[in-house]
């Protein structure tokens, strides 16, 4: 019996381990994103680890050689104000050399991900899950659950293998159809090799395999790791993320018994939503329009007989009461977290948006170009972002970080990979159609750079940032005034839950009990 409020998974480390480990502790399901985790492990030490939490979390890993690989290649002890060095050929080649540390500098770069990865680079994708996860679950007997994007298909095997290792207790997944998922757990729960079919494009007749196997590292064969015994994992509860009960259906029968749950998203939450049903057609304003097909019937929901919950649009104890009673396990809320103090938001731009709410300057623009998956995306309106044209336009074009690249098939049969935010001359020469360029924008570098991990280019340009939310950003006015641009995640908690649905839990480890019988 999960809990009956979700903590949104929002990434890039918006939903981080001190956020999760809050909500958790305070008795919701806390999930922090497993997006890009591996590039903030990688910047956040090259920043000094304050507090030393990574550290921690790595001394826990049970393969400390791939924690000191790790630690020797990107920690660096300096001054709060300095910023790493790389080399400006640090990107698709990935050279993960020790490199200068002198403030102003660039970040260093992990290898750009592709279809077959070295050891190293998936078992840092294996490290960073675990200490994310390791840190979100520190210290209390809650439930914690790792976000991930199906439409990121590269670091995905690698990710779940290194959330178990930690513990994670549910994995949720959106963004596309994630009914190749649960076998994969079921394998990684006995550390054996996993396999998806990766999603290439031109690619005909032909079949191609994403193969994530931990075995050589346990045997000792990887990376001058030692011989060990693996430990004992517990396979996590999967909740896919939804925008319709056809779709929730369709996964009940592709994947008998291991669906657990589903969470389904309305399209006013933030982030990325599912495109209308049928023929986009767009308003006015440029935004794509739902209309009822895009309404999920709470009554189909409840039928399959599977717990669910509602999102977007959810942030209130009156609609709380509503899904309760309309058959839903509960909600999950993003925006509502999304600003509180223990988000992984950079905490300078936070208060800069809770101002600009205040003052009614606030706006969110589902944009159906932004995104280079094709997904329409929930951009919000703030100075000095990529939601600003003149921003945008000034931005050079560039891709060093390539999450959302995919993978093409070339006419000899080999892959290569593309983004159609990247260059445009790139993007062509590999195949792909121009038009497909025009208003996309970095997700990648953007949303990194929430967080006060911008990228600082060698002409001393630093990324701007692009923020998400949610369309209903009234929810989040009852907890700010203008003396008083701060709030906490407990706060959103005990506004939205009544006391006869709060769980009590326990510290250290152990177990959640709710308060009455419901």
């Amino acid at each position: 019996m999960l809990p009956r409020l979700i903590q949104g998974g929002m990434g890039v480390g918006v939903s981080g381990w001190a956020l999760a480990r809050e909500t958790s502790r305070h008795g919701a399901l806390g999930v922090v994103s497993g997006t890009v985790i591996d590039t903030l492990l990688v910047r956040r030490l090259a920043m000094g680890d304050p507090g030393g939490h990574l550290r921690r979390a790595m001394a826990a890993f049970p393969v400390p050689e791939v924690a000191a690989r790790v630690l020797d290649r990107y920690f660096r002890e300096r001054p709060d104000e300095a910023r790493p060095a790389s080399s400006p050929d640090d990107n698709e080649g990935g050279s993960d050399s020790a490199s200068g540390s002198e403030p102003g500098q660039r970040f260093k770069l992990a290898s750009m991900l592709r279809a077959k990865a070295t050891p190293e680079r998936e078992w840092l994708l294996v490290l960073a899950n675990f200490v994310e996860v390791y840190l979100a679950k520190e210290g209390h007997g809650g439930v914690v659950g790792i976000n991930y994007l199906h439409k990121v298909q590269f670091p995905t095997l690698p990710s779940l293998y290194g959330a178990m290792l930690a513990g994670v207790d549910v994995v949720l997944m959106g963004a596309g159809i994630p009914g190749d998922i649960p076998p994969v757990i079921d394998s990684l729960s006995r550390h054996e090799a996993a396999s998806v079919w990766l999603d290439v494009l031109d690619a005909g007749d032909q079949k191609y395999a994403l193969t994530f196997d931990p075995r050589a590292v346990w045997e000792g064969k990887q990376m001058g790791c030692a011989a060990r015994r693996p430990p004992v994992l517990r396979k996590p509860s999967f909740l896919a993320i939804v925008s319709s009960a056809t779709l929730a259906r369709a996964l009940l029968k592709k994947a008998p018994g291991g669906i657990d749950g589903f969470v389904v998203e309305a399209p006013i939450a933030g982030g990325h939503n599912a495109p209308p049903r049928g023929v986009q057609q767009l308003s006015v304003r440029g935004e794509p329009i739902y209309g009822e097909r895009d309404v999920v019937d709470m009554a189909q929901m409840a039928a399959l007989g599977s717990p669910f919950w509602m999102a977007g649009g959810c942030a209130s104890r009156e609609r709380f009461s509503e899904v309760i009673a309309g058959g839903a396990r509960g909600i999950q809320v993003g925006t509502a977290f999304a600003f509180c103090d223990e988000s992984g938001l950079d905490p300078e731009l936070r208060r800069g948006f809770l101002a600009r709410l205040l003052r009614g300057e606030a706006d969110v623009f589902t944009d159906p170009l932004a995104s280079p998956t094709n997904f329409p995306f929930k951009v919000a309106s703030m100075g000095d972002s990529l939601s600003e044209a003149g921003v945008y336009e000034d931005r050079p074009r560039l891709c060093d970080l390539g999450y959302l690249r995919r993978a093409c098939r070339k006419p000899d049969g080999t892959l290569d990979y593309r983004c159609p935010a990247e260059p445009v001359e790139d993007y062509v020469s590999k195949g792909g159609a121009i038009e497909d360029t025009v208003g996309r924008k970095c997700l990648c570098n953007a949303l990194v750079a929430n967080l006060g991990l911008g990228q600082r280019r060698p002409d001393t340009y630093e990324e701007p940032p692009l923020l998400t939310a949610g369309n209903d950003l009234d929810c989040i006015r009852p907890f700010i005034t203008p003396e008083k641009l701060s709030y906490h995640a407990r706060d959103v908690i005990e506004a939205l839950v009544p006391a006869e649905y709060r769980v009590i839990v326990c510290a250290g480890a152990g177990t959640v009990a709710t308060e009455g019988s419901r």
